[in-house]
């Protein structure tokens, strides 16, 4: 887990992005979606189904059945799809062997704040009427579906229904007011995204309530009380490094068990570099564990309601 090889990813990324600009959001979207590839889930039964009303790929392995993951893809809510989504939530499902669903929540500016939200709880609510216990559930998202993990938590919590085990979310949006310090001094060594490519997805998604809504800056105004216990995994090399670190201090002003990962030197969304940066791998390894170790919890619980 060498700097060499940090800094090889991060050079091969600043090159690869040059060759994904697009003067359009259709050609924006077209450009992400070739990201999901027929490997993204070899060794797994990949279905295509309906969660919540929006299509989802179900991600199931055959040999295990520990629990449910629902996971939401990235691409700033403007790009992505549950396809997008699948290449991390199927390395969970392999690492956990839970049942995943990735869901094809709507995306901005077709649809704003809080549509998503509305869609993961849809999602969310679905799964507890099709029986799945929620001590036995993880709710996950990298960069824009981590904040959504928070929006759709924070709905479940406004209308009264029970909390899953945990959340994990990789690099997190948490402020769409985009008040942290890291958007402007890690402009020059985030490979992927500097302050203006924020903007312009913020630009797009916010709705209703504006940027001062608790669902577009869950970790600035939202009140996380009540909150399952979160993992954030966040690069030290990203503009939205401050993001990470704001919405941890806030979850853990609300009483919410929170652990909060800094690796040093990688990018965006760094996890998903799984199979080429060491540190990727052992991140996942460490989620994995953190996922395990809050269903062991919660094993006692679901079967003394059982």
């Amino acid at each position: 887990m060498g700097k060499a090889q940090r800094d090889a990813v991060n050079a091969a990324i600043r090159e690869a992005a040059k060759g994904l600009v697009a003067d359009t959001i259709d050609e924006r979207r077209a450009l992400f979606e070739t990201r999901a590839q027929p490997g993204d889930t070899r060794g797994l039964t990949a279905t295509e189904t309906v969660l919540g009303g929006r299509p989802a790929l179900e991600i199931i392995d055959e040999a295990r059945d520990a629990g449910t993951l629902l996971y939401f893809h990235g691409g700033g809510y403007v790009v992505g799809s549950h396809r997008t989504g699948a290449r991390l939530a199927a390395e969970l499902v392999r690492r956990t062997g839970l049942r995943a669903w990735s869901l094809d929540y709507r995306l901005a500016p077709e649809h704003r704040i809080p549509a998503a939200a509305l869609d993961g709880l849809a999602a969310y609510r679905e799964l507890l009427e099709r029986g799945a216990d929620p001590a036995h559930i993880v709710i996950a998202g990298d960069s824009a579906g981590g904040h959504l993990t928070v929006g759709t938590l924070l709905l479940a919590r406004d209308a009264g229904l029970p909390m899953p085990a945990a959340a994990v979310v990789f690099s997190p949006m948490s402020d769409l007011a985009m008040t942290g310090a890291s958007l402007t001094s890690k402009g020059g060594v985030d490979p992927i995204f500097t302050r203006a490519d924020i903007e312009f997805f913020a630009a797009q998604q916010v709705g209703d309530g504006g940027i001062d809504s608790p669902i577009a800056s869950p970790g600035r105004v939202g009140d996380l009380r009540g909150l399952p216990p979160f993992l954030i995994q966040t690069g030290s090399y990203e503009v939205l490094l401050s993001d990470s670190v704001l919405l941890a201090g806030r979850l853990g002003e609300a009483d919410v068990d929170v652990t909060l990962e800094i690796v040093g030197g990688v990018p965006h969304v760094f996890p998903d570099l799984f199979g080429q940066l060491d540190e990727a791998d052992a991140a996942l390894d460490r989620a994995a564990a953190f996922i395990d170790g809050r269903l062991a919890v919660a094993a006692p619980v679901a079967a003394l309601a059982e």
